[in-house]
């Protein structure tokens, strides 16, 4: 397989998407529990719902094989950013469905009310918050960091890893169990 599966392209793109969404849609400080964004949460909540079928594509080896594996750093750095990756991915809903419930606010998502993650108080929701809005501009700058590194793959090593991902690219590039 020289390609991702249409649906794990589907669900990377996706996820890309949606934690952008997150970011614009933020409201943090005092204005968090005066005016809660529901949006947020729930494009929040979305991206932790869509990290589970990665991660598990993932560990039953639904990524294509490198044909031309670089060196052994490069492979190291790969599986550290994209663990790195997914940490964010996890812990930035988590962590924001533990701050909203610090909050009082309720958390629902497609319908569904979920349980408090922790008793509300009435002052600063507490470090897992301030920690929590710091992750979110940080998963931007990994993100960007994970797109130029491929962007470098592809027009400078010139080994087609944009093409594993590229949800226009020709399907005679895929496997055939697609």
């Amino acid at each position: 397989m020289r390609r991702y599966t249409q649906i794990t392209i589907a669900i990377h793109w996706l996820t890309a998407v949606l934690v952008v969404i997150a970011w614009f849609t933020a409201v943090g400080g005092r204005h968090a529990r005066t005016d809660p964004s529901y949006v947020h949460f729930t494009v929040g909540l979305a991206v932790l719902v869509l990290v589970v079928p990665r991660l598990l594509a993932r560990w039953l080896g639904a990524a294509p094989h490198v044909e031309d594996p670089q060196s052994r750093w490069m492979d190291l750095a790969a599986r550290a950013g994209h663990t790195l990756l997914y940490l964010f991915l996890i812990a930035l809903p988590l962590s924001g469905w533990y701050a909203a419930s610090r909050l009082g606010l309720p958390v629902s998502f497609l319908g569904l009310d979920l349980p408090a993650l922790a008793t509300p108080v009435q002052g600063a929701p507490g470090q897992i918050a301030d920690l929590h809005e710091t992750g979110g501009t940080l998963i931007l700058w990994l993100a960007g960091a994970h797109a130029l590194v491929a962007i470098w793959h592809q027009f400078i090593l010139k080994d087609g890893t944009l093409e594993r991902m590229n949800p226009l690219a020709s399907s005679d590039l895929a496997d055939s169990r697609e």
